[in-house]
C-alpha cells in the first residue's frame, strides 16, 4: 500500500448516501482488518473474519516465520497478500512465469491444504502502481504486463493444485514450463485467489490500466479495488472496475480513511449495499496511533459502527 497515491483510485464523482441506520438484512459480508484485530473489534463491535499479512517471496519457506504462523494467527479466513521482495532484491514476473519461484507457490499451497482453513490469497496486488517493483510502468522488460499475466496465471494454477501431469498440460498450453510434483488440490472457495489492480493506474498512462494486466476470467476467483480516503473520494472508477467482469465476485481487499470523515464511511456503505457482488471488505487500520487508525477518528468510528457493522451480520 502506498499512502500518497492510493487516493488516485477515487476520482471526482457524486457520492451515494444510504438511508439512516445503514442495515442490509441478510447480506452478512465477511470482513477483514489489517492491524490489531482484537482492538479493532472492541472499538467497533465488529466480528472480524480475517486478518491480513503481507509476505515476501519465499517468506515462510526459507526466511521469516513459517507459513503455518500466518495461517494459524490470521483468523478464520486468513488473508495473505503475496509480494515479490526477498533477501537481496525481488523476483521478476518473468522468473515466476518460467517456474523459478515454484518452490514458494507449492510450499504455500501445501500449507493452505494442511491448514484446512478457507484462505484469501492476493498475489502481486496493485500491479499497476508504480511503487510496486513488478509494475510494468517502471520499464523493466522482465516485469512487462505480458509477463505479469503469465506469472499470475501460474500462481493461480499451482495454488489450486492438481497432479503434475494435469498442471504441466495446463501450463504448457499457456507457453510456460510444467511442474515435476503433484500439488494438493485447493478448490475454490476453500482457496480464493484475488486479482487486485488499482481501478486507475498510478501513473494513469497507456499500458498501465487494469485491463493491460487482466489474466483472464479462468485465472481468478474474485477481483477488486483498494479504496482509501485521503481528503477526497468518489466511486466512479471503482464502479468502472466493478462493471468490467460481471461474472466474478468483487472484493475490496483494502480500504480506510486518513481523515475523520463520517460521510466517507456512509457513502462507502451505500456503494457496497447497491453493488450486490461485493463479497468481502478488508479495512486497513494499520498501526496503533497511525495515520489510518480509526481510534483517533471518533466521528468516522461512529459511522463505521452505524453503517458498516450491520452489513457484516
Amino acid at each position: 500500500m502506498q499512502l500518497r497515491h492510493l487516493a488516485l483510485v477515487a476520482l471526482a464523482a457524486a457520492c451515494l448516501v444510504p438511508s439512516a441506520g445503514g442495515a442490509d438484512a441478510g447480506r452478512n459480508i465477511p470482513v477483514g482488518v489489517y492491524g490489531n484485530v482484537d482492538r479493532f473489534d472492541r472499538m467497533t463491535g465488529q466480528q472480524t473474519d480475517s486478518g491480513l499479512a503481507f509476505i515476501g517471496w519465499d517468506q515462510g519457506r526459507t526466511w521469516g516465520k513459517p507459513y503455518t504462523y500466518f495461517l494459524e494467527t490470521l483468523g478464520d479466513r486468513p488473508h495473505i497478500a503475496l509480494k515479490t521482495e526477498r533477501g537481496g532484491g525481488t523476483i521478476s514476473m518473468r522468473a515466476i512465469a518460467q517456474g523459478q519461484g515454484d518452490a514458494h507457490i507449492i510450499g504455500l499451497a501445501e500449507a493452505i491444504s494442511e491448514g484446512g482453513k478457507p484462505v484469501f490469497l492476493r498475489p502481486l496486488g496493485e500491479m499497476n502502481n508504480t511503487f510496486n517493483p513488478y509494475c510494468a510502468c517502471r520499464g523493466n522488460p522482465a516485469n512487462s504486463a505480458k509477463w505479469y499475466r503469465k506469472a499470475f496465471q501460474r500462481i493461480y494454477l499451482i495454488s489450486h493444485g492438481g497432479s503434475a501431469d494435469q498442471l504441466t498440460r495446463k501450463l504448457r498450453r499457456l507457453g510456460m514450463p510444467g511442474v515435476s510434483a503433484d500439488v494438493p488440490v485447493n478448490p475454490s472457495p476453500q482457496l480464493t485467489v484475488v486479482w487486485n489492480p488499482l481501478a486507475v493506474g498510478e501513473p494513469p498512462i497507456p499500458g498501465n490500466s487494469f485491463r493491460d494486466y487482466f489474466p483472464g476470467l479462468a485465472f481468478l476467483d474474485a477481483y477488486g479495488n483498494d479504496y482509501y480516503n485521503f481528503g477526497t473520494y468518489a466511486f466512479v472508477r471503482t464502479t468502472d472496475l466493478y462493471k468490467a467482469y460481471p461474472s466474478k465476485p468483487f472484493v475490496i481487499p483494502e480500504w480506510g480513511t486518513a481523515v475523520d470523515d463520517p460521510g466517507y464511511i456512509q457513502a462507502f456503505a451505500a456503494w457496497v449495499k447497491s453493488h450486490r457482488r461485493v463479497k468481502f471488505l478488508g479495512f486497513y487500520n494499520g498501526k496503533n496511533g497511525g495515520r489510518l487508525d480509526l481510534a483517533g477518528k471518533p466521528r468516522a468510528r461512529a459511522a463505521y459502527k452505524r453503517y458498516i457493522v450491520p452489513l457484516t451480520r
